[in-house]
């Protein structure tokens, strides 16, 4: 199978990861990364030394089947595109929102697939199949990887616990404009060492400032490192808002503090204002409230942690193509068709068929 990892943020390359590593692992297939013009500076070569930032050589591959962790997918490019989500957040409205790019949806756990199987039931545009969440592979395998890590940060700050900050990018949802003093306040007068880290396309402005607080307050660190996974491995405590890593934490069964988190369902300690942080994580230390409702998060959220949702998502695209075969394009409204060729541009099929000649 001809499979194109469609990568467009560097928080991508460890979602896509896991499913190259199994496609080499099955030894028969053929892979070429997309890797949007951000990306590349980030993107070890170590990957896969094949990978391209043209969408034409993208058409021109005559890819099957397209994994995606993002919204959008240029509809004329032939293959299954296939949506496997950049993270857990079922609590924002546009988690939800069918933009007619996908052919199949790959859902995380139980609750994910009734959802989308819904939605599909209705629109009758997409297939859904449960496969897991494919970072969790990497989870799954770096487990105890960044155990020495973790002590040599604790030892060498002299600090007890670990607590990292990872705000969501969303401007109405972001924690950013509020809990700059709250943090430092609570990194001043607690045995923590706090890591920040951002979203790859944060604001400078905001970059900046905390930056400043970092290199100004001994025992807070900025992270500038596109693979959080590692700092979610070796933190002991998060606070965010109403980011989807929020749930990456709590399927390690570990206790979060957000911010005005919009979801109705909360598996985490949530404060309304600033000055109520220090209490919340002293709250969280002593009694954590949230435990038994994190049990039932990671059996409905994503059950998957067995290192195998890369095989099960490779699967399930092989399955799709056997049973409808390969699509030349993706069938969708005008909006969204202006939509792609305004990100992405247009193709010339001459240039295929011209290759093939040769």
């Amino acid at each position: 199978m001809r499979i194109v990892l469609f990568c467009q943020n560097t928080y991508s390359i460890t979602i896509l990861s896991p499913i190259l590593k199994e496609a080499v692992r099955q030894g028969h297939h053929e892979i070429l990364w997309y890797l949007g013009k951000k990306v590349v500076p980030a993107f070890d070569a170590k990957e896969s030394d094949s990978w391209t930032s043209s969408i034409q050589a993208v058409y021109d591959f005559k890819p099957e089947a397209i994994f995606v962790p993002g919204n959008i997918v240029p509809y004329y490019l032939p293959g299954v595109k296939i949506q496997i989500f950049h993270g857990y957040a079922p609590e924002k409205p546009d988690h939800w929102e069918i933009r007619n790019y996908f052919d199949l949806y790959l859902t995380q756990g139980p609750y994910f697939t009734e959802g989308f199987q819904r939605l599909a039931d209705t629109h009758r545009t997409f297939e859904v199949a449960e496969t897991g969440w494919p970072r969790q592979d990497w989870i799954y395998e770096n487990l105890h990887t960044y155990d020495p890590y973790k002590t040599s940060l604790l030892e060498t700050h002299g600090k007890k616990r670990i607590v990292l900050y990872a705000p969501t990018f969303s401007k109405k949802l972001t924690s950013l404009p509020y809990l700059y003093d709250a943090l430092k306040e609570l990194a001043q007068t607690r045995d923590i060492l706090l890591l920040m880290k951002f979203h790859p396309l944060e604001k400078k402005k905001w970059v900046t400032l905390y930056q400043g607080l970092a290199d100004e307050t001994e025992n807070i660190l900025y992270i500038d490192d596109h693979n959080i996974s590692k700092y979610i491995l070796v933190s002991d405590v998060m606070i965010s808002d109403t980011s989807s890593v929020v749930h990456e934490f709590l399927l390690l069964d570990k206790p979060v503090i957000t911010f005005r988190n919009i979801a109705k369902e909360k598996f985490a300690l949530d404060v309304q204002e600033p000055t109520l942080l220090k209490e919340a994580f002293d709250q969280l230390l002593d009694k954590d409230p949230f435990r038994a409702k994190r049990r039932w998060l990671v059996e409905n959220y994503d059950p998957y942690l067995d290192g195998k949702v890369g095989m099960r998502m490779i699967s399930a695209a092989e399955d799709y193509i056997r049973r409808n075969g390969v699509p030349e394009k993706k069938k969708t409204n005008l909006y969204r068709m202006y939509k792609s060729l305004q990100k992405f541009g247009r193709i010339t099929p001459k240039k295929r068929a011209a290759a093939a000649l040769l």
